[in-house]
């Protein structure tokens, strides 16, 4: 289920010098947006929770899943790499898992990480406002992932498609109609962030039942069809 030279070439893929800059310059900004504030405002809980949920899960999270997610991926379809990796004896549902893994693991680092980090600096984990809104951007990093990543298989426009999908169905659409907000993985992700912080300090439009189960529809089923597209991918190619 996980190859360690497929993971490895991975890593190497995403964390390439114009990819790295990306990744490690939105947490910064994060951090040094929250420094900011909690210097010229002070602690406050609100403020904690408007920049958390606002930039960082609204904005930074899905943003660094779409450069983790197609980058795993897009880029060796692209240029025709990813037949010479298919053509090894690995099953092509082991190649997807061990990228979604790296991709997952990419995304949890650059985003919950300081997401948490830059929450105790806000307001010092104030009604675990800072480890729930840590934890929520853990759990949307997984299904922004998986949909990315299935993004990158399915077209070469991988990037400007997950950008159309994190900026304007996740932040647009997901803020402005009420309905689109249970398609959301940010409101999925906000569900538990609800469940871990004090009452009343983060709320969300889907119940928490709800939540889970459309992520793990969501992350199995983007998953599924990624190692089936690679499949098609593979025939093509040998073609």
């Amino acid at each position: 289920m996980y190859h360690p030279t497929v993971a490895r070439l991975t890593y190497r893929g995403l964390l390439g010098r114009r990819r790295a800059f990306i990744l490690f310059a939105l947490p910064a900004l994060l951090i040094v947006i929250s420094a900011v504030i909690r210097v010229l405002t002070g602690a406050d809980d609100d403020t904690a929770t408007n920049v958390l949920g606002g930039f960082a899960l609204a904005t930074m999270v899905p943003l660094i899943g779409v450069i983790a997610g197609t980058g795993a991926i897009g880029p060796e379809i692209d240029d025709g790499s990813v037949i010479y990796l298919l053509s090894k004896p690995v099953p092509r549902h082991t190649v997807i898992l061990t990228k979604l893994t790296v991709a997952i693991g990419v995304t949890v680092a650059f985003s919950a990480v300081p997401t948490l980090i830059a929450g105790f600096v806000l307001n010092g984990n104030s009604q675990q406002i800072a480890v729930a809104y840590a934890a929520a951007a853990a759990v949307a990093s997984v299904a922004y992932s998986a949909i990315f990543l299935l993004l990158g298989t399915v077209t070469r426009h991988a990037v400007v498609a997950g950008l159309v999908y994190a900026l304007v169905w996740e932040s647009l659409f997901g803020s402005l109609i009420p309905g689109a907000r249970t398609l959301s993985a940010q409101q999925w992700a906000l569900a538990l962030a609800q469940k871990i912080g004090a009452e009343g300090a983060i709320s969300s439009d889907v119940g928490l039942p709800l939540a889970v189960t459309l992520l793990i529809v969501v992350t199995v089923a983007a998953t599924w069809y990624a190692s089936r597209k690679l499949r098609t991918l593979t025939l093509a190619g040998e073609e």
